[in-house]
C-alpha cells in the first residue's frame, strides 16, 4: 500500500469530497494562494477556484459564524483555525449557535460543518499557540470532537467528518503533519464514535488519542522488552466515545491508564476513568486506573520546558511499569 503523509491524507479527503459534492467548500486565513498555514490545502485553490477555496479576513468570530450560517443554508463547510488556540475568538458561534441549533428546531435545521484545528505542542510556538483544548468541546452536546493520529484515520475521519449534519471539530496535532503511513486510492469514511486497537496486549491498557498514540505505541514496544504486554487503544473520537471499546480492552487486561497532552487537570481523561470506574470493567480491575496528562501551566517557550510540560514516552513507561506494581 502507498504511504503518504498526514497532510496530503487530510489534503486528498477535502479534494475528493469536494468533487463528490458541490456543496463542499473551504474558508479560513490563507486557505488559498498560501496553501494554508500547514500546506493542507494547498493546491485546491488552483483546481476548484475562489468561489470554493475563500480567504478571509483574520476573524476566527467570522469564519466560523459564516461556516454556521452557510451550514444552515444547506452548504458543508470546512473552516479552517490557523491555530486551536484561536478557536476561543469563535466560541459564541461554536458553542451557543451551531451545537444548539439542530436540537432547538426540532431536527429541521441542522448544521453539517466541519472545524479544522491545528493543536498541540512541540513547534516552540509558546503559550498562546500550543494548546489542545478538546475538553472544552467535548463538554459541549451537539458537537463531534476526533482527533485522529494516522495519515489513514485522517483521511477517513475527515470524509465522515464532512458527510455528518452535526458540527465536528476536527484536531489535527502539528507534529502530525508531516508523518508518513498506509493509506488505500480508495478510502472509505470511518465511522465517528469507533474506537480501534493499534495494539494488542495481556497486561495492560494505554487509552489515548492523536499524537499521544504515537509516544503510546513507542513505549509499547518498551514495555514489550521488559516483558509487559500493553494494548494501546486509539479512541479517534473524543465525543461520542467509544465506551464499549474501553469496557472491553480494560476487562481483558485488568489495568488502564489514560494519557494525554492535554493538561491533566479537568481533563478528558478524568471523564475515561470515571466510564471505566463506573462500568462492569471495574470488577476487573487489579490496580487503580491512573492519568498521564499535561503540566497545569501555559505552554512554555523554552524546548526543554516545552518537552517536560507534556508526556514523554519514558514517563509513559515509568507510570505502566509503576501501575504494573500496583494490585501485585
Amino acid at each position: 500500500m502507498r504511504e503518504i503523509t498526514f497532510r496530503e491524507a487530510l489534503r486528498e479527503a477535502l479534494r475528493e469530497e469536494m468533487l463528490r459534492d458541490e456543496r463542499v467548500f473551504i474558508l479560513g486565513e490563507d486557505v488559498g494562494v498560501y496553501g494554508g498555514a500547514f500546506g493542507v490545502t494547498q493546491g485546491l485553490l488552483e483546481q476548484f477556484g475562489e468561489e470554493r477555496v475563500r480567504d478571509t479576513p483574520i476573524s476566527e468570530a467570522a469564519i466560523i459564524g459564516a461556516a454556521t450560517g452557510a451550514a444552515l443554508t444547506g452548504m458543508r463547510p470546512v473552516a479552517e483555525i490557523m491555530f486551536m488556540d484561536f478557536v476561543t475568538i469563535g466560541m459564541d458561534q461554536i458553542i451557543n449557535q451551531a451545537a444548539k441549533i439542530r436540537y432547538m428546531f426540532g431536527g429541521r435545521a441542522s448544521v453539517p460543518m466541519v472545524v479544522r484545528v491545528a493543536a498541540g505542542s512541540g513547534t516552540g510556538a509558546a503559550a498562546q499557540h500550543s494548546q489542545t483544548l478538546e475538553a472544552i468541546f467535548c463538554h459541549i452536546p451537539g458537537l463531534k470532537v476526533v482527533a485522529p493520529s494516522s495519515p489513514a484515520d485522517a483521511k477517513g475521519l475527515l470524509i465522515a467528518s464532512i458527510r455528518d449534519n452535526n458540527p465536528v471539530v476536527f484536531m489535527e496535532h502539528k507534529l502530525l503533519y508531516g508523518v508518513k503511513g498506509p493509506v488505500p486510492d480508495a478510502t472509505a469514511p470511518l465511522p465517528l464514535g469507533a474506537a480501534d486497537v493499534k495494539r494488542e496486549g495481556r497486561m495492560l491498557t494505554i487509552i489515548s488519542y492523536s499524537n499521544m498514540v504515537r509516544r503510546a505505541l513507542e513505549a509499547a514496544e518498551v514495555l514489550a522488552r521488559k516483558g509487559i504486554s500493553a494494548e494501546v487503544l486509539d479512541l479517534r473520537t473524543l465525543s461520542p466515545l467509544d465506551r464499549g471499546a474501553m469496557i472491553e480492552s480494560v476487562k481483558k487486561t485488568g489495568r488502564a491508564l489514560v494519557v494525554h497532552e492535554a493538561v491533566q487537570q479537568a481533563g478528558l481523561g478524568g471523564e475515561i476513568a470515571s466510564l471505566i470506574a463506573e462500568s462492569e470493567a471495574f470488577d476487573y480491575l487489579d490496580a487503580p486506573i491512573r492519568r498521564l496528562g499535561g503540566a497545569f501551566a501555559p505552554m512554555p517557550y523554552c524546548p526543554e520546558l516545552e518537552k517536560a510540560s507534556v508526556p514523554q514516552t519514558p514517563e509513559i513507561v515509568a507510570t505502566a511499569e509503576a501501575l504494573m506494581e500496583e494490585g501485585k
